[in-house]
Parts: structure tokens; sequence; C-alpha cells
């Protein structure tokens, strides 16, 4: 139960104003508004996706992460053309000489991934299995952020990026709701960025992987949304600058 039902915010958002150093971001158009808000695009790799990769080889079930490849690329459409910065983060796990599995990891893998990071490879580079799923992938001069744990920004390069690009608001989307797309998206709240999880543009291998993940998400790390409306806010930006 939401526990602020029926509590009128308006003092409490005059309060927040006065607190805070900048602007708040109340809405959802303020929020994802192109001059400041990123798309994360989060391992949506053949390893997890696609038949014959790591999650198919250990018996589950893809086909919401399926289903969720083919609704991304309008998604995606509509963020380029309004100017939104589209962020593709991708896992590299395996390689010769293993440089980024640690015994804590290697030793969870044998207990429960029938396989998975020890005897089967996973998303290695260069690898079938490390590469972009169908349509979904990066354009040239699009970033590209590798990470080698469940978050897209431990040890990587992804906060410099935002930062550099004045970005405040992250949308998060991909695989798995319930790992990386969650681990990532609650790294970025501490990190202060607004966050944005379209109900539609993540998936996980059980319903309610994907309902636990929005449920947290939207009480304690940022806001439920979907690709129908970010869509039709992008669209609507990028009509309002047809120089966009």
């Amino acid at each position: 139960m939401d526990s602020t039902a029926g509590h009128d915010t308006a003092e409490d958002l005059r309060a927040a104003g006065r607190l805070a150093h900048v602007d708040l971001l109340k809405t959802m158009l303020e929020k994802v508004n192109p001059a400041h808000c990123a798309l994360l695009v989060i391992d949506m790799q053949n390893d997890f996706i696609a038949d014959g990769g790591l999650i198919s080889k250990d018996g589950r079930d893809t086909t919401e992460a399926k289903k969720l490849a083919l609704r991304l690329p309008e998604l995606l459409v509509a963020a380029r053309q309004a100017g939104v910065l589209v962020i593709f983060v991708r896992n590299i796990y395996t390689t010769d000489h293993n440089l980024y599995l640690s015994d804590a990891w290697l030793e969870q893998a044998v207990r429960k991934r029938k396989g998975g990071y020890t005897t089967i490879p996973v998303c290695g580079p260069d690898s079938w299995g490390g590469d972009f799923y169908g349509e979904v992938r990066p354009l040239a001069g699009e970033a590209i952020v590798s990470k080698h744990r469940y978050s897209g920004f431990h040890n990587t390069n992804l906060d410099t990026i935002l930062r550099a690009n004045g970005i405040r608001t992250v949308v998060t989307t991909g695989v798995v709701s319930n790992v990386c797309v969650e681990t990532t998206a609650r790294e970025a709240f501490v990190r202060d960025y607004y966050v944005v999880l379209p109900r539609d543009a993540a998936a996980a291998y059980s319903i309610a992987d994907h309902e636990q993940t929005l449920a947290n998400i939207d009480r304690f790390f940022g806001e439920i949304s979907s690709i129908e409306e970010l869509c039709s806010i992008w669209r609507g930006s990028n009509s309002r600058n047809p120089a966009a």
C-alpha cells in the first residue's frame, strides 16, 4: 500500500524546493527532457536473450526478453530523434587468462549457474554471446560502456559520460530487470540521478521478478513510466524543435 495515499504533497514540494540547491524536476516531462536525459540500454546481448546463449543453456525462459527486444526499437527511435543521449551498457565476463571473474563470483556460479562462467564462457569480447541481440544495437558514434559486474557504474566510465553531458535523469532499460537493470538504477539514484524505469522497457525471466523490481524502484529509487509515455513526450519535444 502507498503510505503517501491521501497525503497533500504541496507543502512537501515547497519544502524540498527550499532545501535543494537546484530546481527540482517534478514531472515526467521535466525529468526526461532531452537536454538532460540519457537512455541506458543494459545487457541486450545474445547470452541473455538468444536461443543458444547462456540463459537458454541454463534452462530459463527468455520469452519476455525476446518480446522486449521487439519493443525497444520504437523507444530508441523516439529517443534518437529527440536528441536524448543513448548509451549501450554491455557485459564482458569471460576472457583468456580470466581478467575479471573473482573467486567469489566463480563460487556463486558453481552453486547457481549450471556451468555458466566456469565451463560455459559468458559474454567474451568479440564473441557471439557478447554481441548485441537482434535489432537492439548502437548506432555509429553512440557510447558503449563495458562492465564486469551487475552495476553499469561499477569501475566503468558511465558516470563520467553522464556528468560530461550534463545528464540529470537516466531512463533504465534492458535485461534483466531484477539484476543488472535494478542494480544500475539503484546506483544511479544514490549518485543523485533521477531514475525512470519504463515498465515495458525491461524484462526478467519471470513475471514475478520483474514486478518486484518495479515495486522496488517505485518505492525507493525512481519513477515508473512506459514506452508509450516516453515516446509521446520525446516525439512532442522533437515536433516543438524542428532543428533537433
